[in-house]
């Protein structure tokens, strides 16, 4: 796993602003060496921003929106459509405003999806749509995504990976959770293992009821107790921090701050 890079900006919106601008960045770059892209979208405050930020900026038309595949890290069953879903989030702010293929939009089964109220189930389907789309080259059962984006609780949790629940200690890419302690309580969620198999993890964290988490987990806790400790890429991993939440950094670490 890689070392983490951390950057800081002053506030949120200049975070979204230029998390924005650096997926852009991304997306062109590995199109125009690869041809195809892949990320994986992430819910919440700062992740729904950052889409709404990218469809602000004129820069998105640099995009082959018709190469690039969007997954999900994790999403909350309930049914489609629900506000709650991180998935309607994301369509609201950017998907629904450029022209993406709807077939390489993978949104997570709902509750009310073909495998009805059974996240077991559509944890697993969605698993089979990773294992079909992972190349030779992939070595493994999901795809090498080229970013990976994640929010981080307060409780650092990323994904639907919460403190010490059986999901943290799951070898298959995509599992049921059920119980988090957050409402909804079902969700269905990436597992460590599929998160790190992206070539770069983005965590994004704004204000200072994130500090701690951040804090714990650049400070070499382990993944069990600090979820987001173990939420690393194999080429790159960045903490894409405002200054609220970068407020507690352990002593000494490397920061790159902007203005």
């Amino acid at each position: 796993m890689t070392a983490p890079t951390v950057l800081v900006h002053h506030d949120q919106t200049l975070l979204a602003r230029a998390a924005a601008a650096r997926l852009v960045t991304r997306i062109v770059d590995v199109q125009a060496a690869r041809g195809t892209a892949s990320i994986v979208l992430t819910g919440g405050g700062v992740g729904t921003a950052v889409l709404a930020e990218l469809n602000a900026t004129g820069a998105r038309d640099a995009i082959d929106w018709g190469r690039l595949d969007i997954w999900w890290g994790d999403e909350r069953f309930l049914p489609s459509g629900d506000p709650e879903r991180n998935e309607t989030g994301a369509r609201a702010a950017l998907l629904d405003h450029v022209p993406v293929d709807p077939a390489r939009v993978r949104a997570m089964p709902p509750s009310d999806g073909p495998d009805g109220p059974d996240p077991e189930a559509a944890a697993e389907r969605y698993a089979s749509w990773l294992r079909a789309a992972a190349r030779p080259e992939d070595h493994g059962p999901v795809p090498s995504f080229d970013v990976l984006m994640l929010g981080v609780g307060p409780d650092a949790h990323v994904a639907s990976l919460f403190p010490e629940m059986p999901a943290l200690h799951d070898e298959r890419p995509v599992v049921a959770v059920r119980g988090a302690p957050k409402p909804p309580p079902t969700r269905i969620s990436l597992t460590l293992p599929a998160i790190r198999a992206a070539r770069e993890v983005w965590v994004l964290a704004a204000g200072e009821s994130k500090a701690d988490a951040v804090r714990l987990g650049l400070s070499g806790a382990g993944p069990m107790q600090v979820p987001v400790a173990g939420a690393r890429g194999r080429q790159r991993t960045l903490f894409l921090l405002d200054r609220a939440a970068a407020a507690k950094l352990p002593p000494g670490l490397e920061r790159l701050a902007s203005p």
